[in-house]
Parts: C-alpha cells; sequence; structure tokens
C-alpha cells in the first residue's frame, strides 16, 4: 500500500477557532491542510462579539482590518417595559490607551468574523476544503491517518498532528472518546433568527424581558438592515415556523405591531450547553474551540476562548515539529482549560441573572474582555518567578508607546508582531547581556528590542515603563502568542535560558 507522505497539522473544523489556527500554523511555515463537513462557509451572526484580547490576537494574525470594516460598537441597550424604554449601557465604552489599545467589545456577525479569516488564510496559499468531513481516526507514535469523506470518495490524510475544532459536537473529541463533562438542559432554547426588519431604532441593542426568563432581544447587525433576533422559548413551544410565525410571536411578546421582518436570512434553535472536554489531547490529536469546551451565549465569550486557545496552541505545534521536547504540548492542557472552565463558570452566572432579570447580568466589564486572563502558576510561568510592579510570567503583555531612532513613534506591539519570540531588554546591563543571548536556530525565531536612550528605541513617554511597572534594568521574553515568558531583574542571561528551554527546540 503507498502511504501518503504525511502533512504537518490537518485541522478539522474551518470556524474562528480552527482558521486562526490555520492562519498560526500557515505564517509558521507549516504544510496545513483545513476541512470542514459543511458545504460552505457559516451563513448566520451567531457569536457576534469579540472582545478587546482577540482583537489583538486578530491583529497579529493579519485580520483585523477586515473585522474592523465588517463591524462596529454596541449600541446601548433598550429595556423595553410596557410603554417605557429604558436605556442601560451593557459595555463601558473607553478610550484607547497606550497598554490597551482595542478596549471595546466589538459587534461583527460571526459570518463576517469567518471571512476574514478565511480570505487571510488565503492570502496565505491555504484554502479551507468545504464539503469533506472526517469519518474515521487511527494514530501510531509517529502519525495521525484520518479518512475524510468527499464528493469525490474517501481519501486518507496523514497528518503529523490532527487538531478538532469541530464545535460542541465533535467528532474528533468523539472519535478520541474523550468525556464532555457538564449538562444540557433541552428545555431551555433559543430561536435565532437574522431578518431585515423595518418599526425598530438602530441604535439600541433591543431587548423585552419576562418574568419567568422569558425573553425577546433584538441586535442591529452592523452595515446592514438586518437584526439578530434572539427568541427565548419557553419549556414545550415549539419554535415559530415560517416569517409570519414570527413575526406573530414577536409582535405577540412586544406588543408592538410596527415590528416586521422582511428577508429571513438564517434562522437556528439553540440550546445552552455547559460543557468542558476532560482532556484536551490524547497523543497527536488535540482539540480547541467549542469541541473543548461550549458556553452559554450570555458575555460573548466562546468564540474569542475558541481563538485564544488556537492563539496558545499554534506556536507550541510548530516548535514540537522544529525539535522541542513533546512535553510542550502538555501545557497546552494546562494553559487553557482552566481558562476554559473559568469562562463556563462567568458566562452560566450570566445567564442564570437573565433568568432573574437581574440587572447586573447584563453589565459587561474586564471579566468578559479577557484582557486579564493569565497563565501564572501554570507549567510555563511557575508562581515563584520574578515580576515586576505591575506584571507576573503569563500574563498577557502590554502595549506601549515607543520613539524610534529616526523620531517616528511606533506601537511596542507593532514590533511584537508575526511568529516570533521577543526579547526586550530596559537599561544597560539588560541590553548588554540581549546582544550575547543564545538562541536555537531552529524553531521560532528571537527578535531583540533594546530600549533606552542611545539605542534604537526609547521610552520617551514612559509607557513602557509604567505598563510594564519597571524599576531597572530587566529583560522581558515574549512568547509568541503576546504572553510573558520570563521576567528577569536580574543574571539575565541564565535565567532567561532557563526559561526558554521547554519552550524551544
Amino acid at each position: 500500500m503507498n502511504i501518503p507522505k504525511p502533512i504537518d497539522v490537518l485541522i478539522v473544523g474551518a470556524g474562528p477557532a480552527g482558521s486562526a489556527l490555520a492562519i498560526d500554523l500557515v505564517r509558521r511555515g507549516l504544510d496545513v491542510r483545513v476541512v470542514d463537513k459543511a458545504p460552505h462557509s457559516f451563513e448566520g451572526s451567531r457569536a457576534k462579539g469579540v472582545q478587546p484580547r482577540s482583537l489583538e490576537v486578530l491583529e497579529d494574525l493579519g485580520a483585523l482590518e477586515d473585522v474592523l470594516a465588517g463591524g462596529g460598537i454596541y449600541p446601548r441597550l433598550g429595556l423595553h417595559g410596557g410603554p417605557l424604554t429604558i436605556p442601560w449601557k451593557m459595555f463601558p465604552h473607553k478610550e484607547p490607551t497606550s497598554d490597551v489599545p482595542y478596549p471595546n467589545t466589538w459587534l461583527i456577525p460571526q459570518y463576517r468574523t469567518d471571512r476574514a479569516l478565511h480570505a487571510r488564510l488565503e492570502q496565505l496559499g491555504c484554502r479551507v476544503e468545504f464539503g469533506r468531513e472526517m469519518v474515521e481516526l487511527t494514530q501510531d507514535a509517529d502519525a495521525v491517518t484520518v479518512e475524510v469523506a468527499g464528493t469525490d470518495g474517501i481519501e486518507e490524510v496523514n497528518a503529523r498532528y490532527v487538531v478538532g475544532t469541530d464545535g460542541g459536537a465533535s467528532s474528533v473529541r468523539k472519535g478520541l472518546d474523550i468525556g464532555f463533562a457538564g449538562s444540557t438542559d433541552d428545555s431551555d432554547r433559543m430561536l435565532i433568527v437574522d431578518a431585515s426588519t423595518s418599526g425598530l431604532a438602530r441604535n439600541r441593542w433591543h431587548m423585552w424581558p419576562r418574568p419567568g426568563g422569558r425573553l425577546v432581544g433584538a441586535c442591529p447587525i452592523p452595515h446592514s438592515d438586518a437584526f439578530q433576533w434572539i427568541i427565548r422559548l419557553t419549556p414545550h413551544e415549539q419554535p415559530p415556523q415560517g416569517k409570519d410565525a414570527i413575526v406573530r410571536r414577536i409582535r405577540e411578546h412586544t406588543h408592538s405591531r410596527r415590528i416586521e421582518l422582511h428577508d429571513i436570512h438564517w434562522t437556528s434553535v439553540f440550546r445552552p450547553n455547559i460543557r468542558l472536554a476532560e482532556h484536551y489531547r490524547r497523543g497527536r490529536v488535540l482539540l480547541a474551540g467549542d469541541a473543548a469546551h461550549v458556553h452559554t451565549p450570555a458575555g460573548a465569550q466562546g468564540l474569542n476562548t475558541g481563538v485564544q486557545d488556537a492563539y496558545n496552541l499554534g506556536w507550541k505545534i510548530a516548535q514540537v515539529l522544529a525539535g522541542a521536547d513533546d512535553r510542550l504540548l502538555d501545557t497546552y492542557e494546562a494553559e487553557r482549560q482552566p481558562i476554559a472552565a473559568g469562562v463556563l463558570g462567568l458566562s452560566t452566572e450570566k445567564w442564570a441573572g437573565i433568568a432573574r432579570l437581574d440587572p447586573s447580568s447584563m453589565k459587561r466589564g474586564k471579566d468578559e474582555q479577557q484582557l486579564a486572563l493569565t497563565y501564572f502558576g501554570g507549567p510555563l510561568a511557575p508562581a515563584d518567578a520574578e515580576r515586576t510592579t505591575t506584571l507576573r510570567v503569563g500574563d498577557r503583555a502590554p502595549d506601549a508607546e515607543l520613539l524610534g531612532a529616526d523620531g517616528e513613534q511606533t506601537r511596542l506591539f507593532d514590533l511584537l508582531r508575526g511568529p516570533e519570540f521577543t526579547a526586550i531588554a530596559y537599561g544597560d546591563r539588560a541590553a548588554h547581556d540581549l546582544r550575547n543571548l543564545n538562541w536555537p536556530d531552529s524553531g521560532a525565531q528571537l527578535k531583540r528590542i533594546a530600549i533606552g536612550p542611545g539605542r534604537a528605541f526609547s521610552d520617551l513617554s514612559t509607557t513602557l515603563r509604567r505598563a510594564y511597572g519597571l524599576n531597572g534594568d530587566t529583560l522581558l521574553l515574549i512568547r509568541p502568542d503576546g504572553h510573558i515568558g520570563h521576567i528577569a531583574t536580574r543574571d539575565f542571561l541564565t535565567t532567561t535560558h532557563k526559561a526558554a528551554q521547554p519552550m524551544t527546540p
């Protein structure tokens, strides 16, 4: 039998998590294929909130411009109670700062986010293969063999690694027999409808809450005449079918005869699942996104958590393929599973609060924005490591405003962008040792940035010093996923080498 040469990575599922992972792997020069059983890209608005941290990730991956063009800032809520409409600010609007360039949650229908990611992937020379479904998976010590069914029959694909990003009903997860602990309440269902709508102001995210958790909501989809309608169904209610029945149901709840739905673009019945995969890895197969965790829709967490799964995993797969210790892939579950568990708790609490008509459940703040998520205390960020006055190892690396030697202002994020590690030296002693820091020739390379008077960049506005809590000479190692891999205020070379070893070939 002629066994095909293995590709590096096969990704099963082309939603936001799978597409983001593919972009990250392809830009690292890996041989990647992405298959999805759907006949074409997703067409609904479903997950419509992209959080500030995810916007930073999308900027690094090169998809941010299209995402920003396809969305807008969330409008205020309009809570309708009888004849009264109460304005309610769900998201506090913030201005960009030197350390947080994208402080506001971005409203964009998921189909546009998917298209932005797919367009970026195609720019890099990789195209999603729609209409191709994984039907069987086996693995040995060296590779994974996957049978993929398409219109042209069954194809056998060999890959060094496989990542399942194929949603809550993941065939990859089921094929690995990995438990999906949690609950599904079949009596708690929502009908989601994307429809061109008239008779409703577009400057509000409208909600008509009623006792017992009954709810109808309508969120305007930017740059269109459509709204995403959410109708929370009663336990034994059959979802209304067809435009006339849906309009009748909305009018009965809202007591508004002016509302009219025209073209219905997409509908779906959604059951909030609250589940977490017991493991994220089995051998050469890994899980990410909804295949690893599913949430209630409250708080706009699912898509964002999946994209950041991908951002954590991509560089680790590439490093292992370049010769790093295979145990680096075990840190993926160790770092990301606790994050997902926390997000599950947050979104579940918010969802329960909405049922109780608790106004605080409709507030969104720093917990939802995911800027404070940290890997501190994990296998790559020991709790006894050095820290600054503001940051610990494992924390998100903030942005800052620097001044180049040519007098041009530069964002630190512009310097960090790309698939490499970055070492930042602040002060003369740190800069001296940075020049002598050895780095492996294989795998992700190291960008070296010295900051200070007479160097390539200076911190004249002190935004770096303040955001990073620097009091003296410091050497910072930033991981490819924008988290701090090491902080050294002394023994720069020795401690940085030791910290880099588990992450490099």
